[in-house]
């Protein structure tokens, strides 16, 4: 018995059969960003096929241009189209999908190895789209399912935080940071972050009760007896984590997983994860985000055209909370 989908079991899409998309056809620089011609993918009966409104940057994308992520298990067929946070209308919804429609605005954190959303459209297995939120426009929308689902599954789903706990989130203003915060003090925890002395207010406005200028002051000298730490940095910052984390506290990386004989050192535990695609996580999400719980801050919106500007902005490290291209 085969168990991959054969290409002979895919759908007639829409009446359009090419579009515009940007691919790289070679590993490189901003300069490998090609903005052409594409065929539109086709769906497979459990997939459904997103006229693509917006389309999130993230620093896996230009890791994976740049060469970051080749070789070995991983390998990214070229040309390939870059980036896995879309936000859209579903166009077509395959013979087996019963829950999405034409017509639907939806978002979803894609399938990292697949063809991802700097395109017109994008092919999209159903278990991972969700209704996007309806209190905000799907520009903002696309600004969530990687960094929003980042930030749950390491506070909750590996961090287990608990109403009146502490956690420390490092690179508050970030895009995983920004959502960690409100998400957290949406949980009733007491909110640490560290940020530069510019992106201070703004973090005070998502819900830190605590902040620390990294560039100012040394944290592991400022705060101590910590639950959870979610480190997003690693290095030197995951290092000095440990020391502030209370005995039988985690430290969740989302750069891999921890030094097990450095945590042991410090009666901690260190988890290390990659978040995969969950819709029923994603409409948790959404859910918060309608209720005022949890808002998207964007840094910059950009056309699909000027892709190699958003590149170079997110390179920098130094966006507050999301870059976005316009897509349609």
């Amino acid at each position: 018995m085969k168990t991959t989908a054969e290409p002979l079991l895919a759908e007639n899409n829409t009446s359009v059969k090419t579009m515009k998309a940007v691919r790289i056809h070679s590993y490189g620089d901003a300069n490998v960003l090609q903005y052409e011609d594409a065929q539109v993918p086709q769906i497979l009966p459990d997939e459904v096929l997103i006229k693509v409104h917006a389309a999130g940057v993230n620093p896996v994308d230009w890791k994976i241009r740049k060469g970051g992520y080749r070789g070995g298990a991983l390998t990214f067929p070229m040309p390939f189209i870059l980036g896995w946070d879309v936000a859209g209308t579903v166009e077509q919804a395959g013979s087996l999908v019963s829950r999405l429609k034409p017509g639907d605005k939806v978002f979803a954190k894609t399938d990292g190895m697949r063809n991802g959303a700097y395109a017109q459209y994008i092919a999209v297995r159903a278990h991972e789209v969700a209704f996007a939120p309806k209190n905000i426009s799907l520009e903002e929308a696309a600004g969530i399912p990687l960094a929003g689902q980042t930030a749950w599954v390491g506070l909750f789903e590996k961090g287990n935080l608990q109403e009146g706990q502490s956690v420390l989130i490092h690179a508050g203003s970030g895009g995983v940071g920004s959502f960690a915060i409100q998400l957290a003090k949406a949980a009733g925890a007491y909110v640490l972050t560290t940020t530069s002395k510019a992106n201070i207010n703004m973090v005070k406005s998502l819900g830190a009760d605590e902040v620390i200028d990294y560039h100012a002051e040394d944290f592991s000298k400022k705060v101590s007896n910590i639950d959870i730490v979610l480190d997003t940095i690693s290095g030197e910052t995951q290092t000095k984590s440990m020391q502030v984390i209370k005995k039988g506290g985690i430290l969740v990386s989302t750069l891999g997983e921890p030094d097990i004989k450095e945590t042991a050192k410090y009666g901690i535990k260190g988890v290390g994860f990659m978040v995969m695609p969950c819709s029923a996580r994603l409409q948790e999400i959404a859910s918060l985000v309608d209720k005022g719980f949890v808002k998207v801050i964007v840094e910059r919106t950009f056309p699909l055209t000027e892709v190699k500007e958003a590149h170079k902005l997110s390179e920098t490290g130094h966006a507050k909370g999301k870059i976005i291209l316009k897509v349609e």
